[in-house]
């Protein structure tokens, strides 16, 4: 096979030609270096995260951040304390205060007394709150229509079935990626 120049309306195309056929053949499959999927899968999750706080803030909830969602999943519908909410996101009790702070001063989180124990103090989710995760849900769902939009909705959902045959069932939906991306 030769690299040959072909001028097509008088631009230069570059063709692999095999001499043997005469026409163009397709270049081999050549896998990627593996440290592209992780790249890969992670600017993925940064375009969906980037564009779903870009919406989020065009409808009402322009202090919310990735750590935000994570802390508030921790916190769930019963309410956590700031240990508990730590101890799942896999961050020390001081770094899960100070993101319930962060939580509490914009309005997502309220601290209340525990009705099981009069010594500790719930963190829960207010209105606001509830409304920024409902909000997320729906974006996230335009969100993967448009990438089924985009890469045919066979694709996505191939994609998804790939990814939940090779990620442990343990591991899909863990929240303490803060741990490892930094403290929230």
């Amino acid at each position: 096979m030769d690299n040959m120049v072909d001028h097509v309306a008088g631009e230069n195309v570059n063709q692999v030609v095999d001499k043997g056929k005469g026409g163009p053949v397709e270049a081999p499959v050549r896998d990627t270096p593996g440290y592209e999927l992780p790249l890969l899968l992670f600017g993925g999750f940064r375009t969906l995260i980037d564009r779903l706080h870009a919406r989020l803030a065009d409808e009402g909830h322009p202090d919310m951040r990735p750590a935000h969602g994570f802390a508030m999943q921790a916190i769930g519908v019963h309410g956590a304390t700031a240990s508990d909410i730590g101890r799942r996101l896999g961050v020390s009790k001081q770094a899960a205060g100070k993101t319930v702070d962060r939580l509490l001063a914009a309005g997502y989180a309220e601290r209340a007394d525990d009705p099981a124990d009069a010594r500790r103090k719930l963190v829960r989710l207010t209105p606001r709150g509830y409304d920024a995760l409902a909000r997320s849900a729906a974006i996230f769902d335009d969100l993967r229509a448009e990438w089924a939009a985009a890469l045919g909705a066979d694709r996505v959902r191939d994609m998804e079935a790939a990814l939940r045959n090779v990620v442990p069932a343990e591991t899909a939906f863990r929240l303490d990626a803060t741990s490892w991306l930094g403290a929230p």
